[in-house]
């Protein structure tokens, strides 16, 4: 990390770091400020990413729909985030795994513990809005994230009490930024979490967005655990929208896709106090995802247009009743269809039978018994990259 790099503000805050790294000096970040955020080139992609927010919360109401395109799109998040620190599976993989868990890859159960983070904290967050935001938060959601992962080399959701550095390929002499020493990180993980509790001026002086990306900088400057801090803090993005009322917007796909400005946006943030790059990038990230999310929503409907067209269903029949619920659960069993449509298992096969006959599902597995059925047209549209159009069969 070079001094030069930060601004004078920055480096007066820095602080020799332990040993064995004690020629190193670490930055023990300020509290988020609290005073009005002033944008200029941000400005108008800012205003644009508030009234898609606004946006998505209206069809959320009309639609009383409660994943408002597919719960698929929680999965998603999970999938990306955790690519983007190194644990890679699928959205197959991961839906797979939900029905049948038995052979799962430990990256598979990582990235489904992730969804579990979401569906645990998610509620919690529109229940209790921005009082969910503590520092035994930030332990539960690190527990949650890495309670699965065989290389950890910390307990799960325990603070790190080692040195830790960004950037540098593994050496401290070449990092871009270097996290407090470990014995400052409770006190700069409490400033985190006051501030995201808005219970201070930037209730009224910051926007959601302002505020997530101050928050989410301030997070990572602080790096409180040895590694997980990145699925932590896109986990806290999420809940900070329903925190404050929103519907949330999953972000990481945006994030893997963009990765370059998230991370030069991140670097403004700590190393000069400059917080109008990070602004400008989750606000252009906001304006995407939901260009992304009605482009999805107007894919899977069409799907199921199609899906009608291709055989005459018998009106309530376990087929057509099916189709309803397949853009939200397109990797099945018999055992789980019968469980959401109240039918008996028999009644189930016979549907997903028909539902095979006309190519909208597929068995994979070959068995006799457990087969798992997958509609690989949903996958198609939710796998595609991020921004690409939407290829209909």
């Amino acid at each position: 990390m070079k001094r030069d790099d930060l601004t004078p503000a920055v480096r007066e805050r820095l602080k020799r770091l332990p040993e064995p790294q004690a020629s190193h000096y670490g930055v023990v970040p300020l509290p988020p400020p609290e005073h009005s955020i002033t944008l200029k080139s941000a400005l108008a992609a800012h205003r644009q990413a508030l009234d898609m927010i606004a946006r998505v919360d209206a069809l959320a109401a009309e639609l009383q729909d409660p994943y408002l395109v597919s719960r698929l799109l929680s999965r998603r998040e999970a999938v990306t985030s955790s690519s983007i620190e190194g644990t890679n599976s699928t959205l197959d993989e991961l839906l797979t795994i939900e029905e049948d868990s038995d052979t799962a890859r430990d990256a598979a159960r990582q990235v489904r513990d992730y969804v579990l983070a979401l569906e645990r904290f998610i509620p919690e967050a529109a229940a209790q809005g921005h009082a969910l935001f503590t520092t035994d938060l930030f332990y539960a959601l690190h527990a949650e994230a890495m309670r699965r992962d065989p290389d950890y080399p910390d307990q799960p959701g325990q603070l790190r009490t080692t040195v830790v550095w960004i950037g540098g390929q593994g050496q401290i002499a070449y990092s871009t930024f270097n996290p407090p020493p470990p014995a400052d990180v409770p006190a700069c993980l409490t400033d985190t979490a006051g501030y995201m509790r808005c219970e201070g001026m930037q209730a009224l002086t910051q926007s959601l967005i302002i505020r997530m990306a101050l928050a989410h900088a301030h997070f990572e400057a602080v790096h409180p655990f040895r590694d997980g801090n990145g699925r932590v803090g896109r986990l806290l993005l999420p809940l900070m929208m329903v925190a404050d009322g929103h519907t949330p917007i999953y972000l990481s796909p945006y994030i893997e896709a963009n990765r370059a400005g998230y991370y030069a946006g991140l670097k403004a943030a700590q190393q000069r106090l400059d917080w109008e790059p990070l602004v400008d990038y989750l606000s252009h990230a906001i304006i995407a995802t939901v260009h992304e999310l009605l482009a999805t929503r107007a894919a899977l409907r069409g799907l199921a247009q199609q899906w009608r067209e291709r055989r005459k269903f018998r009106a309530g029949s376990a087929a057509l009743r099916m189709l309803a619920i397949l853009p939200d659960y397109p990797v099945v069993t018999g055992k789980r269809m019968a469980e959401r449509l109240d039918l008996s298992i028999p009644a189930a096969l016979a549907g997903i039978t028909q539902l095979v006959a006309c190519g909208i599902l597929t068995e994979r597995t070959g068995y006799r018994r457990n087969r798992i059925f997958v509609a690989h047209e949903v996958l198609s549209i939710l796998n595609r990259p991020f921004g690409s159009d939407v290829e209909m069969g």
